[in-house]
């Protein structure tokens, strides 16, 4: 599999979209489609910078989630504090401004970021970090008025419930099981 070339179709607010073209292993050249949260300028910028954070932030022996309403799902699930790296802004920054915006909370501890892995393989380039933190203060609403999030705190028993029950990312879906089963 070589990639060959891109082009930009379509300059959204958020999202890119591009077609790569690309020789397959028979060697025959295909069109593939994918999106990108940034501008790419070459191949080498395919899939080359990382782009967000996701949080698995706790406090004591519970984890924070979020249940929010996505737009895409057009319905709330449960997700992790996230966010996108905005320029200039160095990863730790970016996991204390999200964290603050999305639920008020502060960074007390961070234990580890993982380094970036992709979010979306088959339709986007966009690469995230996961970074583990510990978080404390109280809950306060600093989203804007295009989000609907509520902040919680969530014992292992209770994540368990919400697992059985309820809609997830699957970021969030991951780290809610292996939350509550540690």
């Amino acid at each position: 599999m070589e990639l060959l070339k891109f082009q930009k179709v379509k300059d959204g607010k958020y999202l890119k979209n591009y077609e790569l073209t690309y020789r397959n292993k028979i060697g025959k050249e295909k069109v593939y489609e994918i999106v990108s949260r940034r501008e790419l300028n070459g191949i080498e910028d395919v899939g080359a910078k990382p782009s967000g954070v996701s949080i698995i932030a706790t406090c004591s022996d519970k984890l924070l989630l979020l249940h929010e309403f996505r737009m895409g799902v057009n319905r709330f699930v449960y997700n992790l504090c996230a966010g996108m790296i905005e320029t200039g802004e160095t990863i730790e920054d970016c996991i204390a401004r999200e964290l603050f915006e999305e639920t008020g909370l502060k960074i007390k501890k961070i234990k580890k970021i993982l380094p970036p892995s992709f979010a979306a393989v088959a339709i986007s380039d966009t690469t995230t970090y996961i970074a583990f933190v510990e978080v404390d203060g109280n809950f306060e609403d600093h989203t804007s008025a295009n989000e609907q999030i509520e902040a919680k705190f969530y014992t292992k028993k209770e994540v368990k419930k919400l697992l059985e029950t309820e809609p997830f990312s699957s970021r969030a879906q991951m780290a809610a099981y292996f939350f509550s089963e540690s």
